[in-house]
């Protein structure tokens, strides 16, 4: 499979996790700066978020949820794309793996932003593998998506985010390998976050007012402090090359210029 050197003229960031409200907590700061500096930027949540209340049905609780998800996707100026499946139902199937490809081939891509492969939850995991098979996929001219969309061969960088906590299933620390300053979109980012009314609401009840607002503020300084020179950050790492791009091809931190710091102790960790 060729893949092409040729930079693309255009950046074209999509966010992608598996519920509503995934891209909010560990990636919309980044998303915000990408659309400053002149992105284009999609969001998508693979899955309806139809478990996410004690409240309604899941039908209800699917419109509901994929409502608010349009709503912060539009103070992001992003363009959002529906689900293709549910709570759960993120399976690491060939049907699945269809239907992510043909998006990405639709929104060809130069950042995709996906989930940590270490994780708490079985869903943002299987979510980051079906993600990362589809970008591969993208220029295989045999490969069927659904539904059906033409390959293309441009590059494609893969960063991944910080695991929820900042820790694998195993409850070991994971580090970034780049931190993003995100202190100008922050407040942005919590009014994003705060379109998933459902969910504030529902963790109000259990942890307290704007627990679930705060949270999220609390992850970003603790990326800070991790990054050792910003004050509230959001942690990439940088998926392996190979099939996607040219090694050299960083359009993260070419874009972001200062506000993206690599870390030179995980740099030299890779050799």
């Amino acid at each position: 499979m060729d893949v092409s050197d040729n930079k693309p003229s255009k950046i074209i960031a999509l966010a992608a996790c598996a519920h509503p409200d995934d891209i909010e907590f560990m990636m919309a700061g980044t998303l915000l700066l990408l659309k400053k500096n002149g992105a284009e930027i999609h969001m998508w949540n693979l899955s309806s978020g139809h478990c996410g209340s004690n409240e309604f049905d899941a039908e209800k609780t699917s419109r509901v949820r994929w409502q608010e998800a349009q709503d912060s996707a539009r103070l992001a100026g992003a363009t959002i794309h529906p689900p293709i499946t549910r709570d759960i139902d993120i399976l690491y199937t060939k049907e699945l793996i269809a239907q992510v490809s043909s998006v990405i081939r639709q929104v060809k891509p130069t950042i995709l932003l996906v989930p940590s492969p270490q994780d708490y939850m079985e869903d943002h995991q299987t979510a980051c593998r079906l993600l990362v098979t589809g970008a591969f996929t993208r220029n295989m001219r045999n490969y069927e998506t659904d539904p059906p969309a033409e390959m293309y061969s441009d590059p494609v960088t893969i960063y991944h985010a910080m695991p929820h906590g900042f820790r694998d299933s195993m409850r070991r620390l994971v580090r970034a390998e780049m931190y993003v300053d995100i202190c100008s979109v922050l407040r942005q980012k919590r009014e994003m976050l705060a379109c998933h009314k459902s969910q504030k609401e529902w963790l109000d009840t259990s942890q307290g007012i704007d627990a679930y607002l705060n949270l999220m503020e609390s992850f970003a300084h603790t990326a800070g402090t991790m990054s050792g020179c910003f004050t509230c950050a959001e942690g990439w790492r940088r998926h392996a090359h190979w099939g996607y791009s040219s090694e050299d091809f960083d359009p993260l931190s070419e874009t972001l210029g200062h506000l993206c710091h690599i870390d030179p102790n995980y740099k030299q960790s890779l050799g």
